[in-house]
């Protein structure tokens, strides 16, 4: 029988059989080490990604509610009622600013491919230019709802969108491309055939992807009256409500969803034919997003899994049959059927544990590559995949190797005395 003392040396046995067949081994696990450091470099990406995502959308405020005339982040194919559904309106906005839980209401209208979350237009000023670049127009309490700021000169307010001024605020990353090392204030910008006068430079915002640029500092935004002389055909409006506080936020909700289906006619036995949501959505589509990336890329790493596997219980099994003699004579002084499936159990889980701790180091080094590589790209190396990763692999040795140890168990010693 064998002792606790024992178990040790069972371990170093099994460290012996390593080192004697390193390149069989090596090959053996190969499949294991490959598939946990895949699932630990994903699970990295995939969290840094989320930290990031999650901080850019707190950014905005703990306080925000919009609404919309759909869902504008549902991945199946709308409806022909939502297809056909009548846009939200500037007097919509208007309405909501008497409800007594609203603090800041702001409407806009946006020019870009929603599907990207990019512009289309390339602005220019002198021969220097930019791509991509998104045009909006907002009401002038825009700024007070998300609570952003300028990096020079100033926000145009609602004496702007009254008298229709040819003013603008550029992006952080829009000014860059334009003007370089240039104060921007006072420059005109040449859009359309129109001249705007530069009255502002947001300051940059938060990226979800780490060093990476985002699409929201590659815009030009307008007074709304402006924008709407030269877009006259953008009619989405896109309504941003904050609330009088977090805690108010239910309250607040109620207020404006109540206020638009009275506006839009809405009989009490009718759902809304609109839609209120709260910066927590964008993280809950988000997280659907990466969770899918995940499981997909989980499944195929586990392949990697299931292939070391049965290179394990291939490699014991093979193991068994040169060692049989060895079996035969640990019989011969005593050995009993659940010692030698111990001995085996043990080799089995040790080659895979080995393969699992190589799995995390080369996962850390991935972690840490990912990024210094692709700036954009954070990553950061969580606990519980590491340890999941090593715990996986150290149960693989123990389902696959359990075959060939109860095999080698199961041997006849006097057969087993006998093989040459």
């Amino acid at each position: 029988m064998i002792r606790r003392r024992d178990y040790a040396e069972i371990v170093q046995m099994a460290l012996d059989t390593i080192r004697s067949n390193k390149m069989r081994s090596a090959l053996t696990v190969l499949g294991i080490v490959i598939g946990v450091a895949f699932v630990i470099g994903i699970s990295s990406v995939v969290r840094g990604l989320n930290a990031n995502v999650s901080a850019s959308i707190q950014s905005l405020g703990s306080d925000l509610i919009f609404a919309f005339h759909i869902y504008p982040f549902s991945f199946g194919r709308p409806t022909e009622e939502m297809r056909t559904r009548k846009e939200l309106t500037l007097e919509d906005a208007e309405a909501m600013r008497v409800l007594p839980h609203v603090k800041a209401v702001s409407a806009g209208l946006r020019y870009q491919r929603p599907e990207f979350g990019t512009g289309t237009y390339v602005v220019k000023y002198g021969n220097r230019r930019t791509k991509n670049t998104i045009l909006e127009g907002d009401t002038g309490d825009w700024k007070d709802v998300f609570d952003l700021e300028v990096s020079s000169g100033r926000w145009f307010n609602e004496i702007d969108d009254q008298h229709h001024s040819p003013v603008i605020v550029v992006g952080a990353d829009a000014n860059e491309e334009l003007f370089g090392n240039q104060d921007a204030l006072g420059k005109e910008i040449n859009i359309d055939g129109q001249l705007f006068t530069v009255i502002g430079v947001a300051a940059k915002r938060k990226s979800a992807f780490a060093a990476g640029k985002n699409p929201e500092d590659n815009i030009v935004l307008f007074p709304l009256s402006t924008f709407r002389k030269l877009h006259p055909e953008q009619k989405q409006y896109w309504i941003s409500v904050k609330a009088t506080s977090h805690e108010d936020m239910p309250k607040t909700t109620d207020e404006l969803r109540e206020r638009l289906r009275r506006r839009r006619r809405v009989s009490v036995d009718k759902p809304d034919n609109f839609a209120v949501f709260t910066q927590d959505s964008l993280s809950d589509v988000w997280n659907q997003i990466t969770g899918a990336v995940f499981i997909f890329m989980f499944a195929v790493s586990s392949v990697g899994l299931i292939v070391g596997g049965v290179g394990v219980m291939n490699i014991m099994l093979v193991s068994v049959t040169e060692r049989t003699r060895e079996i035969g004579v640990r019989k011969a002084i005593g050995a009993r059927k659940r010692d030698i499936l111990l001995q085996f159990t043990l080799e089995a889980i040790t080659l895979t544990a080995m393969g699992g701790i190589l799995g995390v180091l080369f996962g850390a080094v991935i972690t840490w590559i990912i990024p210094a590589i692709w700036k954009s790209l954070p990553a950061s190396m969580s606990v519980f995949w590491a340890s999941f990763g090593f715990g996986a692999a150290a149960v693989e040795g123990l389902l696959f190797g359990i075959y060939p140890a109860w095999k080698a168990a199961n041997l006849d010693p006097i057969e087993s005395l006998r093989y040459e």
